[in-house]
């Protein structure tokens, strides 16, 4: 990686540039990307539905964002049926959907504390999503230990991150590298510092489980947190499950490379999963001014 001291790429930017984020921003067609989310969001944001029902809007984007995440993580169940259940205790995949509903209605508690304490954020997010796990529950990882995506996922095939496994020592390093980026703040686009967060977390699998759920959920954090998309309307997590597996895997690919040309490919995708969130939810306000929700 690059802006929080791993990487080697020229699109690094540490040492004396207090703002690393903000090179991230100059890179080959990131502002046309933060440009399009921007217009993507204002277009939901406009819609004469949400003058009058963006609590409706808000809780269906919650739900389509929370399957979205399940899926990526090897649950892939349809929508009516997330929406039917109310026990997810049954077997790996029930349980996956379950931890991305709690996971989702966690994120609007944890605004507050983000910008000031990013880890403690992101410690809570996964007691959250994995308080069945034992001890590991809530910590980093230490030396010898595994990180798996879920037990769901393992199902499913081959892992979604293929990276190698940094070591805790590195995750320490970097972990409170990216913490320190997050309360100094930066003059970079919102989605690009979401980009960053979902990014590093992916690829230093902090935890022993549930790396993709809360990576996920705190890019969610940074983009309502931000102002972007304040209401939570925009769900990041359908657009990046309807892009596929294989395109997350690829462009976080290019993330870990730390190259110009890996870092802009990622922050790319991570705006197409937000405009796509939009779309969805610019859907879901066209049905309900047809009456047809």
């Amino acid at each position: 990686m690059s802006t929080t001291g791993a990487g080697t790429s020229g699109a690094s930017a540490t040492g004396a540039n207090h703002d690393p984020l903000a090179a991230l921003g100059s890179l080959p067609g990131v502002a046309e990307s933060v440009e399009s989310v921007r217009k993507a969001v204002d277009r939901v944001y406009g819609h004469r539905i949400m003058r009058r029902r963006s609590n409706e809007i808000t809780g269906e984007a919650a739900l389509r964002g929370s399957r979205g995440s399940a899926a990526l993580s090897g649950a892939d169940w349809a929508l009516e049926e997330v929406r039917r259940r109310t026990d997810f205790s049954g077997d790996d995949q029930a349980r996956v959907v379950g931890a991305a509903l709690r996971l989702t209605a966690e994120s609007g508690e944890l605004l507050s504390i983000w910008r000031q304490s990013p880890l403690r954020v992101l410690a809570r997010l996964h007691l959250v999503a994995a308080a069945d796990n034992g001890d590991a529950v809530g910590r980093p990882r230490r030396d010898g230990e595994p990180a798996t995506e879920t037990p769901a996922a393992g199902a499913a095939g081959p892992p979604l991150i293929g990276l190698a496994l940094p070591d805790a020592a590195e995750v320490e390093g970097r972990l409170d590298g990216l913490a320190r980026l997050v309360v100094a703040g930066s003059s970079a686009p919102a989605l690009v510092t979401a980009a960053v967060v979902h990014g590093e977390l992916l690829a230093l699998r902090p935890f022993g489980s549930h790396n993709g759920l809360v990576a996920r959920a705190a890019e969610r954090i940074v983009l309502i947190g931000s102002g972007l998309d304040p209401k939570s309307v925009c769900p990041p997590e359908v657009g990046h499950a309807e892009l596929g597996r294989a395109a997350y895997a690829a462009a976080l690919d290019g993330y870990a490379s730390g190259t110009p040309e890996g870092m802009a490919a990622w922050i790319a995708h991570c705006g197409r999963a937000v405009e796509l969130g939009a779309r969805e939810s610019t859907a879901v306000c066209e049905a309900l001014q047809r009456g047809a929700a």
